[in-house]
């Protein structure tokens, strides 16, 4: 006998489903969800705003992942960081918080090598990555929002200086491309 490969179940396939619910139903569905996990709790307050900070347990994640507790032989989780970048966005859409995540993450990741000293290659090409998307998403926020994240990309790429891999050298390529102008 062949074992065959089961194909999973798709929204295509579910969205009838929910279509079909009453009011109550439905309610019934987000209110299992919502205690089922952190993170759906987590989506829910922020594509609500139902909260203080909206954007405080993804820099916690954040922070968690791009400097994390050495001592206690915990390891850095880029990917894991930016899913919560990722999961912001699609709760809510909001370019100046995303634009402040993207900071932030570059602030975590750098001060944690500028603390530790030299990591590696992909570390650094991550960081770079998201330093140059964190720019691109300034450059689309209204020039009044602009200046504090203008302020803190330059003071990222000012203390990188003398890291390696070509680090400090693409933050200033990059930084000084985009705002040489005003500079």
């Amino acid at each position: 006998m062949s074992k065959q490969k089961s194909k999973g179940a798709t929204w295509s396939e579910l969205k009838p489903c929910i279509l079909n619910m009453d009011h109550k139903q439905l309610v019934k569905l987000v209110a299992d969800m919502y205690r089922f996990s952190k993170n759906n709790q987590i989506f829910l307050h922020t594509r609500f705003g139902i909260g203080k900070d909206l954007l405080e347990p993804y820099k916690e994640t954040i922070d968690e992942c791009m400097y994390p507790d050495v001592y206690s032989k915990k390891t850095i989780q880029i990917s894991k960081a930016r899913k919560a970048i990722s999961n912001y966005s699609k709760a809510v859409g909001d370019i100046l918080g995303e634009a402040e995540l993207m900071v932030f993450f570059v602030e975590c990741g750098n001060n944690f090598t500028v603390s530790f000293g030299d990591i590696d290659e992909g570390f650094y090409d991550s960081l770079n990555g998201m330093y140059r998307r964190a720019i691109k998403k300034v450059l689309r926020l209204p020039e009044n929002q602009q200046q504090e994240f203008r302020d803190r990309l330059k003071e990222i790429m000012i203390s990188s200086s003398g890291i390696g891999w070509g680090y400090h050298d693409t933050l200033s390529d990059d930084y000084y491309d985009a705002f040489s102008k005003e500079e």
